[in-house]
């Protein structure tokens, strides 16, 4: 059976999305087909404006409408304290639970050899330009549990260390505590389980 050009390439490019397989890119051209055209002209207007109307953070490189961003901008938030993360996701995480009142920092990724993914790759000369700046006090370190969140900590903190002139007075350097699962994605845990690592958090 030949499918037509149009749906074929909605599907092709449904395919494209992390975590979208043959069938499931399927599921969602023919569901499309049955909305009505005002709301796939809304769908589509999102799609073609994502890009237009955000911008990344000068600051923290979160993804936002203005820059600097909302958090880097609130005069509330505690100056002495960054949170580093891996993806913008993350911070809508870190943000649910209520109890973070600091900055972030969006590294974009994690040091992955075997995905040739090394730490020029992701945003961490940005975070350590900014840490010797002198205003921080402290670096949670938040990244994923996995093999990869874990080098790119390991990496973060010997950098932090080894900054000039902060040898002699370095940030205090923090880790997440395990209340998240090893191998667990920040993005996916619930308020409660990040609430009790952010407040478990140890010296790393």
């Amino acid at each position: 059976m030949k499918i037509a050009k149009a749906v074929q390439r909605l599907i092709e490019s449904f395919e494209r999305l992390p975590g979208i397989g043959p069938k499931t890119a399927q599921r969602l051209t023919y569901y499309l087909l049955h909305v009505p055209q005002s709301e796939l002209d809304l769908f589509g207007s999102a799609v073609i404006n994502l890009k237009k109307e955000t911008v990344t953070c000068s600051s923290c490189l979160n993804i936002a409408e203005t820059d600097p961003c909302s958090l880097c901008s609130d005069p509330d938030r505690d100056q002495t304290i960054i949170c580093v993360v891996e993806q913008p996701l993350d911070v809508l995480a870190m943000e649910k639970t209520g109890m973070f009142k600091g900055l972030y920092h969006v590294l974009h990724g994690a040091i992955s050899p075997l995905n040739n993914i090394g730490p020029d790759e992701i945003f961490i000369r940005q975070l350590l330009d900014r840490i010797s700046q002198g205003q921080v006090e402290e670096v949670i370190l938040a990244t994923n549990s996995s093999m990869e969140g874990e080098a790119t900590a390991m990496y973060i903190q010997r950098e932090v260390i080894n900054l000039k002139p902060l040898t002699s007075n370095p940030p205090k350097v923090t880790r997440l505590a395990h209340g998240l699962p090893v191998g667990g994605d920040l993005e996916y845990a619930d308020e409660v389980t990040l609430s009790r690592a952010l407040e478990g958090r140890r010296i790393y």
